[in-house]
């Protein structure tokens, strides 16, 4: 729904509220008008319920609110008397209508004074975790969010098996979309393996189904930094139709929402407005070749020749030779390509020159698509374009309120931007481009667009295949590196923590420095000081 419809359809909640609650308005001492008038009403039934005024903004956030209005309904309940554990399920279960049989038929009274802490043990453990909940979404939904390296892409930069605390606040945090969904997940509920959130993903019905007119206009609160060249990134996987990223065959294609798509960490290589160009893996921006901050560690593929090594299957020879190529940081596996008949690795150039001279490693060779041959994965998917992950562009990167001249050479590049992720239909009649059924020969952006990149240059989908990242796809900055277990992708059969990473920060300049012993040190220091208070009160 647009904000138009949002503003009526609140505009009927709240006369379907004070029709609810008048009388009971009323019985509390208070205007019967005041149960109609929005925003107002929730402030007075805050003070009737005898609740702090700040519920009402909990009211109104999005996802929170599936938890604070039925807790409303309960604490008003509770307000007029009716305390028993039926009477909440029936305020629950009857989506709030059960307040209309106090306000018309049943004989209540406005309880002054009330105990406001629930009679049980149960009732308390509950209202603990329903706030935890609620005070743990707050923060999860608008400040900072858990995140975990799932994938080499950034390797050696970021590690599989970093987990992340990303800020939502340096970008400004997204209102969430989705109105409807659980709570501290994001896609999928964990361990049941079912959607989290109400929508329907069938694309042919994403504009006619009910449950999608639930659906929040995109709104992002004001942020303190841009996105700038060669920051790390979190972001939705623009063109993400998958269940699972992992299943690259899905039984359909499956539309989501733009909050709900998979979550990517890659850096931002190309900003809105800049010309990028890839020329054999390394980056140009503009014409001149981009210079990563010093803790970037960008790998390419090589081929490798051994030596001496006998195995009857490609796990025994990884096995064979992980513990060889271990010594030389290079830890992202091992591949096969079945065209050339080479054994592939990916590896840092440093690593490279020093793992050759290993006497049990005859050759390491760059492993890299030649310039003009066409790669089928690469984006844009056309014949117009003989671009690969090694050779690719030059491409212009939109920028909001730019306007581009559009032709049949470059409609393929621009074309999801224009008609996916700003809402047009364009469509391509000949030699004529259409925009809304009108004759096009140029565009004007509406919003940023940026180039998201994995440093492991030749083992990353990313932007080369899938094309532009759109704003308001952007969810935050990784800052801080809390824990990082070298072994998670398998299984942690043989697990350890990387000491070096726990406690450090994302970006800087310079070695990483840990700072978990001062963190620890701090946490001491504040516990034995409160200790010492209050025996000093006490005393």
């Amino acid at each position: 729904m647009s904000w138009t419809q949002w503003f009526i359809f609140l505009l009927i909640l709240q006369i379907i509220h004070g029709l609810g609650t008048w009388k009971l308005y009323i019985k509390a001492g208070r205007k019967p008008w005041e149960a109609f008038v929005p925003v107002y009403n929730a402030v007075i039934l805050m003070k009737i319920i005898s609740r702090p005024w700040w519920w009402v903004i909990l009211m109104f956030l999005p996802i929170v609110n599936l938890i604070m209005i039925p807790a409303a309904w309960v604490e008003t309940a509770r307000a007029f008397g009716k305390d028993t554990k039926l009477d909440a399920l029936l305020c629950i279960v009857t989506l709030g209508f059960y307040l209309y049989y106090l306000n018309y038929v049943a004989d209540v009274n406005y309880v002054e004074k009330r105990k406001l802490t629930p009679k049980t043990s149960t009732g308390e453990w509950i209202t603990s975790i329903l706030f935890a909940i609620v005070a743990a979404t707050i923060v999860h939904t608008y400040f900072f969010q858990p995140f975990v390296i799932p994938s080499s892409s950034l390797e050696k930069s970021l590690l599989v098996g970093d987990f992340l605390i990303v800020s939502k606040i340096h970008y400004g945090p997204r209102l969430p979309m989705t109105t409807v969904g659980a709570p501290m997940v994001h896609d999928t509920i964990p361990k049941l393996g079912t959607k989290s959130y109400l929508f329907n993903d069938h694309f042919e019905e994403r504009n006619t189904s009910w449950m999608n007119k639930l659906q929040l206009p995109y709104f992002r609160f004001p942020g303190f930094e841009k996105i700038e060249r060669n920051d790390i990134v979190v972001f939705g996987q623009p063109a993400d139709t998958l269940v699972d990223m992992n299943k690259f065959t899905p039984d359909r294609n499956y539309y989501k929402p733009i909050d709900k798509k998979t979550n990517l960490v890659k850096r931002c290589v190309g900003i809105p407005g800049d010309t990028l160009e890839v020329r054999n893996g390394i980056v140009y921006i503009n014409g001149k070749q981009n210079k990563l901050p010093n803790r970037a560690k960008v790998q390419f593929s090589y081929d490798i020749e051994f030596a001496n090594i006998t195995a009857n299957s490609m796990y025994e020879l990884s096995e064979k030779v992980k513990p060889i190529l271990k010594k030389y940081d290079i830890t992202d596996g091992i591949g096969y390509d079945n065209q050339r008949e080479t054994f592939i690795i990916q590896a840092t150039q440093e690593a490279a020159k020093k793992a050759v001279v290993h006497p049990n490693i005859a050759s390491i060779t760059f492993h890299g698509e030649d310039e003009g041959i066409r790669d089928s994965r690469v984006f844009p998917h056309d014949l117009k374009h003989n671009w690969n992950y090694n050779f690719f562009g030059p491409i212009w990167i939109p920028k909001a309120g730019a306007t581009i001249n559009l032709d049949m050479d470059n409609i393929s590049i621009y074309k999801r931007a224009i008609g996916e992720y700003e809402g047009h239909n364009v469509v391509t009649r000949g030699n004529q481009i259409f925009i809304d059924n009108k004759p096009a020969t140029s565009y004007t952006f509406k919003q940023d667009y940026y180039w998201m990149m994995g440093d492991n240059r030749h083992n990353s989908i990313d932007a080369r295949a899938w094309g532009f990242v759109p704003y308001d796809h952007v969810i935050g900055k990784p800052v801080f590196i809390w824990m990082s277990i070298d072994g998670i992708n398998d299984g942690l059969k043989n697990w350890s923590i990387r000491w070096d990473r726990v406690f450090t920060t994302v970006s800087g300049s310079g070695e990483r420095t840990s700072y978990l012993i001062p963190f620890i040190i701090l946490v001491l220091g504040i516990t034995f000081f409160n200790k010492w208070r209050k025996k000093k009160k006490a005393k």
